[in-house]
């Protein structure tokens, strides 16, 4: 009698669980229209990127959206196994090289929504220095540390080779976004030597006066693309999302802007999207499908 109940329990459960599923999938219907399932990282850039393009979707085309947060390589991953539609968060072509070769011919590039991003090691503007061969002559003033963020993120590894490639008697030291820009405004607050993981766009640089530091082996890379990258078969399937995502482009600075407004207006990232979205209209009526336009 209780295998029973047991087995009756867990029946309902996957059929429930089913139930959900087939709301997640790419031609599921959803009032006449599927759900768009969006994966990205808790990073600044990331985090603003993908909620602005989910409020397109679900306030200019009426779609339901997913968002769901995951590590890096997972981002890819969940495409390459059709676990999620879109992301629009790939630095190419080198901080996320190792990630799109591992789901080659897997996924589909739809090419750059913003150019000109960066990666470089990062200081407060009154350090002295000004190139990463000058680390290790003052390494008691960083506290022989880097301060970087998820272990998942391409930076890292770059930075990993970087210390390795410079010879640097550094340790770089994990954590997230948060954490690292935490680091930073500490040290700035004191007036103290930090060096930490840094990319643009970042709201970081415009909240304080920061400075990258020059990288004459190349080892970060020179200037790179953020690309949006779907699964396989949504073209097929989401037709007018395909479309809305190979149209979808901006520069750094709209980017940057979406950044910031979350911050400076204590939002949330989905109220900042709203509010983003509602202050370009000309920008994102440019990402729309032509029976979607104002």
């Amino acid at each position: 009698m209780f295998r029973n109940r047991k087995a009756i329990l867990l029946l309902s459960m996957m059929l429930i669980l089913s139930l959900g599923l087939m709301g997640c999938g790419g031609a599921a219907e959803n009032d006449g229209k599927g759900t768009v399932r969006i994966v990205y990282v808790e990073w600044a850039c990331a985090n603003a990127s993908a909620h602005v393009v989910a409020d397109v979707l679900e306030n200019k085309m009426g779609y339901k959206v997913e968002l769901t947060s995951v590590a890096a390589p997972l981002m890819f991953e969940a495409l390459a196994n059709g676990d999620a539609d879109a992301m629009t968060t790939a630095w190419l072509p080198v901080t996320h090289e190792s990630y799109m070769k591992s789901v080659e011919g897997k996924v589909e590039n739809l090419g750059p929504n913003a150019q000109g991003a960066k990666l470089a090691l990062t200081v407060a503007d009154y350090v002295t220095i000004n190139s990463i061969e000058e680390l290790n002559a003052h390494k008691d003033k960083f506290n022989g540390e880097i301060i970087g963020i998820d272990p998942g993120a391409g930076i890292m590894k770059l930075t990993e080779k970087a210390i390795v490639d410079y010879n640097l008697d550094f340790e770089l030291v994990e954590g997230g976004d948060a954490t690292m820009v935490a680091a930073l405004k500490s040290a700035i607050d004191k007036q103290n030597w930090v060096a930490v993981t840094g990319w643009i766009p970042h709201w970081k640089f415009s909240r304080y006066d920061l400075k990258t530091l020059e990288d004459p082996k190349k080892v970060l890379g020179e200037d790179e693309n953020i690309e949006t990258v779907v699964r396989l078969g949504l073209k097929e399937d989401l037709p007018e999302v395909y479309e809305f995502f190979q149209n979808f482009k901006w520069s750094v600075d709209d980017l940057q802007n979406a950044m910031l407004m979350a911050l400076e207006g204590d939002m949330t990232p989905k109220e900042a999207a709203s509010k983003w979205v509602e202050e370009n209209p000309e920008l994102v009526n440019s990402w729309l499908p032509e029976n979607y336009k104002e």
